[in-house]
């Protein structure tokens, strides 16, 4: 299969998992590349990519010490991760990286500028407005990052979400971890249209492996 349906595939692969309540990340406080029991956005993100992108569960293994991390993660003897400090912990950085695709968002539709953080002046995304005419350009294995509101930032993030597009024929779909870390929630797959329609977020930016 193409490199995105890969993505999304794996992703599916997901749906049902209980939602990570762990404030960091159970694989984060596990200090494990696989802790697949339950996930938060991000390490479904992680792992869907990392998967989709490889061959076998080993080199997905591989592949997450040089994507997930800012630096490039470390195995100890026992092969537990010893440097998950210098992971992503910014959604925005890995976008930003180009380790996570190359972002499309001004591709895909007409963007505008909002105020950024953590030494960014400004972010160029794709307002919730624009949304509804993004049909015909997403495709299975987008990564879609959704943008929060500069007022509601609580430590200057400006990701507030993440999750993957899955298409089916003009249907398009988001997969994603949905609930939060107080109250629990699983991964989902709904259809995107509907889920952007009701999101709380300010609007999203798109990363493409291909």
């Amino acid at each position: 299969m193409p490199v995105g349906e890969r993505i999304a595939y794996w992703a599916e692969r997901f749906i049902g998992v209980p939602y990570d309540p762990d404030p960091l990340g159970e694989y984060v406080t596990m200090r494990a590349i696989v802790a697949d029991e339950r996930a938060d956005c991000m390490y479904l993100t992680f792992r869907a990519a990392e998967l989709g992108l490889t061959n076998t569960p080993s080199d997905a293994a591989s592949a997450a010490l040089g994507m997930r991390f800012a630096t490039k993660g470390r195995l100890a003897e026992d092969g537990s991760v010893m440097n998950y400090d210098e992971r992503f912990q910014y959604a925005e950085d890995m976008i930003d990286s180009g380790r996570w695709g190359r972002e499309i968002t001004g591709e895909l539709g007409k963007t505008v500028d909002i105020e950024g953080s953590r030494g960014r002046d400004k972010v160029s995304i794709i307002p919730k407005s624009g949304i509804p005419g993004l049909v015909d350009g997403l495709m299975s294995g987008d990564i879609v990052f959704f943008i929060k509101q500069p007022e509601k930032r609580v430590v200057g993030e400006i990701v507030g979400h993440l999750g993957i597009i899955k298409r089916e024929g003009r249907d398009i779909y988001l997969i994603h971890a949905s609930g939060s870390k107080n109250k629990g929630g699983e991964v989902r797959k709904v259809l995107f249209g509907d889920y952007a329609d009701k999101m709380p977020f300010l609007g999203i930016r798109v990363a493409r492996f291909y």
